[in-house]
Formats: structure tokens, C-alpha cells, sequence
């Protein structure tokens, strides 16, 4: 089912397994964006449950969302960016975000062709990006967000979004080649 079925069937059925299989589905995405802002697990883990929390106490108000997808990131991203202003300034100075975001490739049949080697050329050349556009790679690559959805979440313009994109293929384009 796509997340407008589990969220119609959530709304106006109250159907827990309706929100347990959108929870299935999105979770692990939501926490590696929580994630790639905190660089720290526990609170990540936190945001992103309580996201589901509040969509299910909230249920009865899921018409006037338009994109649920897109207001789940938008809402994991406020949610991180208020817990990075309460945290301390040394803590703050502590936190690197850019070393510690974390990008996965998933395991399917055409990447276990790739040898070894180009795959780890690949994860270096995304882990040298800039933290901006490594993160919008992410989520358009890995997260399968459109690049609207993917500026909406980060409140950057379309054609920003498809710059930082653009950077991250050609950088990866020159390592494979």
C-alpha cells in the first residue's frame, strides 16, 4: 500500500495496522535523516518515534496535510534543529554533522556486481561532498524523494536542489570513469 492508502486507512478507520506498516515503511529512512543532523542515535531514535506518535494522536486531522511523506521530513527536520539549538554551546562545538552522517547503499543484484574497490571510490567520493549537497544526495538517491519534495523538506528552491545534485553525479561520474 502507499502511504495515502495507510493514511486514509489510519484517519478515518483507526487502523493500527495501517500505521504500523507506515511506520515500517518510513521509519529507518526518517531516523537516517534525524541522524544526519544529530549524528547521534538516542535522540534521532526519539524524534522519529515521536513524529509517529503524533501522527497517530493526531489521526483524525490527516486530510489537511497534502504530502505526508514531505510533512514527516519536514517535521523530523524541526524537530532535530530545535534539539541542536536546546543542546549547549560546547556541545554544539562537539558536534560535527558533516563527518557524522551516515549514507547506506543498499544491497540489490546490481550492486553486488560492483567490485569492491569502485564501491568503496564511491563511498568516499559521497562522503567528500559538501554536508548540503551529500545529504540531498541522499535523500533523492537512497530516500526516493523527488527533488520538489526534497527542496520543500529543506526549504531550498528546485533549482538548488538539482545544483547540489548535479555536483554530487559529476563527482561520482569522474570516480567511476
Amino acid at each position: 500500500m502507499n502511504i495515502q492508502e495507510l493514511v486514509h486507512l489510519i484517519q478515518f478507520n483507526d487502523d493500527e495496522l495501517a500505521f504500523n506498516e507506515l511506520y515500517r515503511q518510513q521509519v529507518n529512512k526518517l531516523y537516517q535523516f534525524a541522524y544526519s543532523f544529530l549524528g547521534d542515535k538516542e535522540p534521532a531514535e526519539e524524534i522519529v518515534n515521536d513524529i509517529f506518535l503524533k501522527i497517530w494522536l493526531n489521526r483524525s486531522g490527516l486530510d489537511g496535510i497534502r504530502n505526508v511523506r514531505v510533512y514527516m521530513y519536514v517535521t523530523v527536520k524541526n524537530a532535530c534543529l530545535n534539539y541542536i539549538r536546546g543542546t549547549s554551546s560546547k556541545q554544539l562545538k562537539e558536534l560535527n554533522i558533516a563527518e557524522s552522517y551516515y549514507f547506506h547503499l543498499s544491497v540489490d543484484p546490481a550492486q553486488l556486481l560492483i567490485s569492491k574497490q569502485l564501491q568503496a571510490d564511491i563511498l568516499i567520493a559521497i562522503d567528500g561532498l559538501p554536508p548540503r549537497c551529500k545529504l540531498i544526495f541522499k535523500m533523492v538517491k537512497q530516500d526516493g524523494l523527488s527533488c520538489k519534495e526534497v527542496a520543500a523538506i529543506l526549504n531550498l528552491s528546485d533549482k538548488t536542489v538539482f545544483a547540489q545534485l548535479a555536483i554530487a553525479l559529476k563527482k561520482l561520474e569522474s570516480i567511476i570513469q
